[in-house]
């Protein structure tokens, strides 16, 4: 049986607007549509599709608890979720009814301007559905506000201003959601301490159970993978609270572990290396001294004395 057989491919923004019963977009690469006009069984529950586009969904209004991280959380203060081109989303399990906007908008309408470029800066269209933006009263009145206007520009005749009104909203509009990501990483700190806590915890087991020895270093895609997180994410959460990236958090834990061993044991640094997961002893001394300004062989001379 075909994989995509189940999938639905949405290739334009009027072959969606068509699909979910409402008028054709004023503009064939950009529309907005209305929560409140669009029926919740309008698709299967669990339906998949693959889009084509951008998607910012904004619920200003929702019944019930959406999951999050690992954890399920209220959802009633509103929240956004983003999702770039070729992405694949599911019709929600539920038929409860929520309010809000979801912006579509094809990558040809912001080419031209310096958002085009500039658009994959913007971590959170790679992040999971699960990991929402939850907004403040306060953060949900600023997004209703852009919303809004958003609106109101594509109710208006089209004219020539109006592609660089709209443009410069939706820029508008991503920085005030990095704003409010940020926020998120560092006052939701039970969450992220326990994020933290499960990838130290997930560290510490691959090393102690020599993992390393038959899998190699431990990479990004497994951590996250294993978190149940997306890359990005997880990096990006990492550098707000730490000052690093996953990748960056991983190498100085792989430094502690190869300090305590050259602290503690006699292995050579070659088994050290090997230990740790280095298919080349020389890679692990590079990066021990970019880490420290100490070769192994001095770190361990230090203790001598």
């Amino acid at each position: 049986m075909n994989r995509q057989s189940n999938i639905n491919h949405i290739k334009n923004i009027s072959q969606l607007v068509r699909e979910l019963g409402l008028p054709a977009p004023m503009h064939p690469l950009i529309a907005l549509v209305d929560y409140r006009f669009v029926s919740p069984g309008r698709f299967p529950k669990g339906k998949k599709f693959l889009i084509d586009f951008y998607k910012i969904s904004f619920k200003s209004a929702f019944k019930g608890t959406t999951k999050y991280g690992q954890g399920h959380y209220d959802f009633e203060e509103g929240g956004m979720a983003f999702m770039k081109p070729k992405q694949i989303v599911a019709a929600p399990e539920t038929t409860e009814n929520y309010e809000g906007f979801v912006l579509y908008f094809h990558a040809d309408y912001i080419r031209n301007y310096p958002l085009g470029k500039l658009i994959n800066k913007f971590g959170f269209f790679s992040y999971n559905v699960s990991e929402a933006l939850l907004l403040s009263a306060k953060e949900k009145e600023i997004i209703t506000n852009l919303f809004n206007t958003i609106a109101n520009e594509l109710e208006n005749n089209i004219d020539k201003f109006s592609q660089d009104v709209l443009v410069s909203q939706i820029e508008l509009l991503l920085n005030y959601s990095n704003r409010f990501y940020n926020r998120q990483f560092i006052t939701r700190n039970a969450v992220n301490n326990d994020i933290i806590t499960s990838l130290d915890n997930l560290l510490n087991s691959y090393f102690e159970e020599e993992n390393s020895l038959q899998n190699g270093l431990p990479s990004v895609k497994y951590i996250s993978r294993t978190l149940g997180l997306s890359q990005r994410y997880l990096s990006d959460m990492l550098h707000s609270l730490t000052g690093l990236n996953t990748q960056q958090y991983i190498q100085d834990t792989i430094i502690e572990v190869a300090k305590e061993k050259l602290s503690t044991t006699n292995l050579s640094v070659s088994e050290i290396a090997y230990a740790l997961g280095f298919v080349h002893p020389q890679s692990f001394s590079k990066l021990f001294k970019t880490k420290t300004n100490f070769s192994p062989l001095e770190f361990r001379d230090s203790f001598n004395y």
